[in-house]
């Protein structure tokens, strides 16, 4: 019987593909994209000349049927506008309706900004709750996140550059001033990972462009000793802003960018002054 292959393919260089993809690409009959364009620069490359059509979400489903009908007969590849089909993409239709038909459904793993993101971060891997992208409208982003606020799993989440701010802005007022990993346009020449508070975040990407994985710490709760630890390494770190400046104003500060209780603050303040 014809397989349906899921093909992982690059986030961004091209090289990233591996072998087994690339001969998959070239034995199939057909290769379903989802930006055809995208797919096609990767083909060109390696000189694949396997057919192409598209796969995406406007087609709301009428173009599964089709397929399904070529696999009868023929190999098919499915392939994401970037990473593995299947998530947070169109893909998952043709998936699951293959499943229902018995067609074997057959996994070609490869690149994937969700892993290597959260690899990247410096934040707890072990458990992570992939959410996809964020609601669009505000209301609903934050109803999303107050359902996700108590959850003590590192979070990991797709946004546009033109909702970046917006969401940043309501993921600090939701979640609190959480430490997290920002990485924007993955394996690309202007690839970037930033690391600090969320509302730093918001300061740095003023202007936001590309792509960006959000990685997010998850809900914690610190003990004494360790919420002291941090308050004297986040004050120390801001110690050369401080100049001419009183301890009200200069807490005050660090705790709207830190997050940490201003009492916190202020017990370590008067630990470094002793």
């Amino acid at each position: 019987m014809p397989n349906l292959y899921l093909v992982a393919t690059p986030i961004g260089n091209l090289e990233d593909i591996t072998l087994r993809a690339l001969r998959i690409l070239g034995e199939v009959k057909l290769i379903a994209a989802e930006d055809t364009r995208t797919t096609r620069q990767l083909l060109r490359k390696y000189n694949i000349s396997t057919r192409l059509i598209n796969y995406h979400e406007q087609g709301k489903g009428s173009d599964t049927q089709p397929i399904l009908e070529y696999l009868k007969e023929n190999d098919v590849a499915l392939v994401s506008e970037a990473g593995m089909p299947g998530l947070s993409d169109p893909g998952y239709r043709l998936v699951a309706a293959a499943v229902r038909e018995g067609i074997p459904v057959i996994p070609i793993p490869g690149p994937s900004a969700i892993v290597t993101a959260l690899a990247a971060s410096g934040l707890p891997s072990s458990q992570f709750l992939y959410v996809g992208f964020l609601p669009r409208r505000k209301a609903a982003r934050r109803r999303f996140l107050q359902s996700i606020a108590a959850d003590p799993r590192t979070i990991v989440a797709l946004e546009s550059p033109h909702r970046l701010r917006a969401a940043l802005e309501d993921l600090v007022e939701v979640l609190g001033n959480r430490g997290a990993a920002l990485a924007r346009e993955l394996t690309k020449v202007h690839e970037e990972i930033y690391r600090g508070r969320l509302s730093q975040a918001i300061e740095y990407f003023a202007e936001p462009r590309g792509e960006f994985t959000l990685v997010i710490e998850g809900k914690t709760e610190k003990g004494r000793p360790e919420i002291e630890t941090e308050a004297i390494q986040e004050l120390r770190r801001c110690r050369p802003d401080f100049i001419g400046m009183g301890a009200g104003k200069a807490i005050a500060r660090v705790a709207a960018t830190s997050g940490l209780r201003r009492r916190d603050l202020y017990r370590a303040w008067l630990q470094l002054q002793a």
